[in-house]
């Protein structure tokens, strides 16, 4: 299969993802019935991965295929691909998927594939059904995808290896694939650092940041620097409209509780909106329902601390942090690019040089 026949079928793909959420009509005749005969295929799966993984609302479904379906135009494609070389000699890569996200593992899959290799997919439990769709669709654009895209229980006769997991796991992964070229992830988070100069639009940003996919993302923000924690009633206040949202949610409830109830028989103290709790503790990472905060003098001490421990952060939101590599606009973290690559490690350049 060639270069611009992938890049095709990507195409057909995130028109299809826009026909879903859009009911968007091609001018293309053929291909608007297809995407009417597949149409029940789409809704069964959304369905399907809902029920399956409850933290997959179809609102956070459509949302990833929405950010999905603007990605994979032919323009972006091209664009994002231009500098690395197809692979002259197809490679069978491993892909090891996590399923915190809606189709949060597809980024790998067309990385592997529109380079010019093979795919040989271990998908998570927790997003098996969308993952499944997409590789089905792909299929029906072209045969030649069934063996260039493929499904395993596990992973054998690969020649290079991309694996998402937890630092606990990233250590067998490391144990299992170091022979061969690899990427293995481990855990990461965002912050926002914030000098109290923000707009009341900033902090409504702020909350896509923190609520969006219910802070379940690696790109979702767990953790505030602030000047002043008088600058934290203005964050509540800014936050508030995402309350109803994120408590009527069971899981979400069910982890604000059990965090409220521990931090109580602890004695922690903590701050509480009744939606989510604010707690001073110097951990970039926070659980479910609660974002970690700590206050500062100086920005450059901060600068300097998130430098040291980069290798945990994948996004920076705030206004002072525009000179950090990993620096995000308010309210756009959930919204990557093609370019905005997991762990920050550029999947392509490291395909090209397999």
């Amino acid at each position: 299969m060639t270069f611009e026949q992938r890049i095709s079928a990507f195409n057909e793909l995130g028109q299809f993802f826009n026909f879903i959420i859009n009911n968007y009509s091609t001018q293309d005749k053929e291909l608007a019935e297809k995407f009417e005969d597949w149409k029940d295929d789409a809704a069964y799966a959304i369905s399907d991965a809902e029920a399956y993984n409850n933290w997959f609302t179809k609102e956070n479904i459509i949302l990833a295929l929405k950010n999905w379906s603007e990605a994979l135009t032919t323009e972006n494609l091209h664009a994002w691909t231009k500098k690395y070389p197809y692979a002259k000699a197809p490679k069978n890569v491993g892909i090891i998927m996590a399923g915190n996200l809606p189709l949060v593992g597809f980024h790998d899959l067309l990385s592997v594939v529109i380079s010019g290799n093979n795919a040989l997919i271990k998908t998570s439990s927790k997003d098996d059904k969308l993952i499944q769709l997409v590789i089905k669709f792909l299929y029906s654009v072209n045969e030649e995808f069934k063996t260039i895209i493929q499904t395993v229980e596990r992973l054998e006769d690969f020649e290079a290896v991309i694996a998402t997991g937890s630092n606990n796991t990233a250590r067998y992964f490391e144990q299992y694939f170091g022979k061969v070229p690899h990427i293995i992830r481990k855990n990461r988070t965002s912050v926002a650092v914030l000098d109290g100069l923000e707009t009341e639009e900033d902090l409504k940003k702020l909350g896509d940041d923190l609520f969006i996919y219910y802070g379940l993302g690696c790109r979702n923000v767990t953790k505030l620097y602030v000047k002043d924690e008088a600058q934290l009633p203005n964050v509540f206040e800014a936050i508030f409209p995402w309350g109803e949202m994120v408590i009527n949610h069971p899981k979400y409830a069910n982890n604000y509780d059990y965090n409220r109830a521990i931090y109580l028989l602890g004695k922690d103290e903590f701050l509480d909106n009744n939606f989510v709790l604010l707690k001073k503790d110097s951990s970039l990472h926070s659980p479910i329902a609660v974002v970690n905060y700590e206050t500062y003098t100086d920005i450059n001490e901060v600068k300097h601390y998130l430098a040291e421990h980069n290798d945990q952060i994948q996004c920076v939101v705030g206004n002072e942090m525009k000179d950090n590599p990993n620096h995000v606009e308010f309210g756009q973290t959930q919204f990557p690019k093609l370019t905005d690559y997991a762990d920050n490690i550029d999947t392509l350049k490291f395909l090209a040089e397999l």
